[in-house]
């Protein structure tokens, strides 16, 4: 069954990148855990879009990228514009037949999800991180959960924490956070949204 979300992002296709004015944060996000990982390294990028910029940016970088997100349309972008990459189809909450990661990224995937979905995957992606067992997050500054939202035109529907309840999400899933920071970005043409950046390591 396609869910709503995958749907919209199914409509949204390639319009997804061309709506991203600022992707600076992100980028700055992958530089550091491309610092951090030797080599070999194994990454998740859960909720990997069109492999832009991530997937890519850690490919070029010589690092094994597994990525899934539940849009055909997505992953159909993700292997033409960061080749090399694993892409799969599947519900962001399906990760126990994955393997082991160094690391797992989630930029505005966790997003998607109910606040009730995510401390049991985080839980699980804890159990699957090896080595520094790195975790990137980033969401939408907020404090709602199923809110429903119009972006580029499609509806959907997502989540938000604040800071310090983000945090402890991780934190009870066994995570410490390294770093927080708020970022300020252009996430549709004309309109600016405060980020969230954390990184974290397992426990």
């Amino acid at each position: 069954m396609v869910s709503e979300q995958s749907a919209a992002f199914d409509q949204i296709g390639r319009r997804y990148d061309e709506s991203f004015v600022e992707r600076d944060a992100q980028l700055a996000e992958g530089a550091w855990l491309i610092e951090q990982l030797g080599r070999p390294a194994r990454v998740l990028d859960l909720g990997c879009g069109s492999g832009l910029p991530t997937a890519k940016q850690l490919l070029d970088a010589g690092i094994e990228v597994v990525g899934t997100d539940e849009s055909a349309v997505m992953l159909e972008l993700a292997e033409a514009q960061a080749p090399g990459g694993t892409y799969l189809q599947r519900d962001l909450r399906e990760l126990s037949d994955l393997g082991e990661f160094d690391a797992a990224v989630a930029f505005f995937s966790l997003l998607m999800l109910t606040r009730s979905d995510i401390p049991p995957l985080l839980r699980q992606l804890r159990e699957q991180l090896r080595g520094p067992r790195l975790l990137l997050i980033a969401m939408v500054l907020g404090d709602f959960d199923r809110f429903p939202i119009s972006f580029l035109g499609v509806p959907t529907e997502v989540c938000a924490y604040p800071p310090d309840d983000l945090r402890k999400v991780l934190s009870d899933a066994d995570f410490e956070t390294v770093e927080l920071r708020e970022v300020a970005a252009e996430a549709e043409p004309n309109r600016i949204e405060v980020q969230i950046y954390l990184r974290a390591k397992a426990e």
